[in-house]
């Protein structure tokens, strides 16, 4: 019987598969395959830590090589671009087919292009690996207008580190608040205020419809509205394509995502799904999703590890998230998405303060802003499906570590 444990996909998931199951004692052979140049590392501080930085990519990595070799943990750098279910093997963009026991997709996502006139210029650029965060931090010392497209998190939180730096910056969202899809209205109009007060100008409800350039070189962004905002730099954020191509062209079902059970596999036994790229039978929320997060990532990790080392349970991870922007954090404990009622916990006007989000009277989720121990108590009640009434949040004597025991 073959125990290679085949992992396609070097990002946060990908990673913790590898350790979860060489610190369950598993003794079969372990081979990360990573279609990047670099160790595996953090993507998270692409966005704003890096490129404050002096940037040193040493920093973001996970482990040093000497970890991977003391760990007999294989690397291989190349693209994974076919897989054989009936032969249980995986070929290599370098033509090397390589056998397995378990395959673990952990392909992640890739940036949604923007598709306008243009938008292939060289000032044109994206957020989400090291040598893209590498080319944004060697442009940003000689730009000085830098237009947004996309107030999502990483829009925001490189819009922040821009202005820090002295850049102009304009940002460019179709909705009507920022981060719009993730948070309440609350923390958007918080968002919005902090980032316009620091000299950010957000224009809202226009589209990107052409970039505009001279002689190879970006010059501004038209808009929707018949505007041109000047630009010498322009980034990206208008979200992300989960990665599913090679899961589908192996007859895997995919849809915005690998289709896996609530154990994580797909319909082949032999073949896990985890991360950005995993479309997941949540037991926990009773629907099928897909959720962009470290936390979801490494957690659905660990499931797939103790799952291969006799551990077998369902995924019931309990999402979190978080977000630097300028001096602020925004850490968020659950699902707010159909709330009917929030109440604020703290004061806005002293930055610190919580969006409490309910449905029906129950605590569905807790959008924080600079109050980490709100946060702390969210990602200990939300799981246990416990609440405290919309009146106990709203006043700030309330013990909540009392409310938790």
């Amino acid at each position: 019987m073959n125990d290679t444990v085949l992992i396609v996909g070097a990002g946060h998931a990908g990673f913790q598969v590898a350790v979860s199951l060489r610190q369950a004692k598993y003794t079969g052979r372990i081979v990360l395959i990573n279609d990047e140049k670099h160790l595996p590392y953090q993507r998270p501080p692409l966005s704003k830590a890096y490129l404050k930085s002096g940037g040193d990519p040493a920093s973001l990595m996970f482990r040093p090589e000497k970890f991977f070799h003391d760990q007999t943990i294989e690397l291989i750098s190349d693209r994974a671009v076919a897989i054989d279910r009936a032969a249980k093997t995986l070929l290599l963009g370098s033509g090397e087919k390589m056998e397995y026991g378990h395959l673990v997709l952990a392909t992640g996502a890739r940036n949604r292009q923007l598709d306008v006139p243009n938008a292939t210029l060289g000032d044109v650029l994206y957020l989400r690996t090291l040598d893209e965060s590498e080319q944004v931090r060697q442009r940003m010392p000689e730009k000085k207008q830098v237009v947004v497209i996309g107030a999502g998190f990483i829009g925001l939180e490189f819009a922040a580190t821009a202005r820090g730096k002295g850049l102009e910056v304009d940002v460019v969202e179709l909705a009507p608040r920022v981060m719009a899809r993730a948070v309440t209205p609350e923390i958007s109009n918080y968002f919005h205020d902090r980032h316009t007060a620091a000299g950010i100008r957000i224009h809202y409800g226009v589209r990107a419809t052409e970039i505009a350039g001279e002689d190879g070189r970006v010059t501004g962004v038209s808009l929707s509205d018949g505007r041109t905002l000047p630009a010498d730099l322009v980034v990206v954020g208008v979200g992300v394509i989960p990665n599913v191509e090679l899961a589908a062209a192996a007859g895997l079902p995919t849809a915005s995502g690998v289709i896996v059970d609530e154990n994580l596999l797909t319909e082949d036994p032999n073949i896990s799904a985890i991360g950005d790229c995993s479309l997941f039978n949540s037991v926990r929320f009773g629907e099928v999703m897909r959720l962009e997060s470290v936390q979801n990532a490494t957690d659905q990790a660990r499931c797939v590890a103790a799952r291969l080392t006799g551990d077998t349970k369902a995924y019931d991870g309990y999402p979190w998230f978080w977000s630097d922007q300028g001096d602020d954090k925004l850490q968020i404990a659950g699902l707010t998405a159909g709330f009917d009622q929030v109440v604020i916990r703290g004061s806005v006007a002293e930055r610190s303060f919580s969006a409490f989000c309910y449905k029906d009277g129950q605590l569905i989720g807790i959008e924080s802003v600079n109050r980490a121990a709100d946060h702390v108590f969210g990602r200990k009640i939300l799981p246990l499906g416990k609440s405290i009434t919309p009146e106990q949040a709203m006043d700030v004597s309330f013990d909540l570590k009392k409310a938790m025991a």
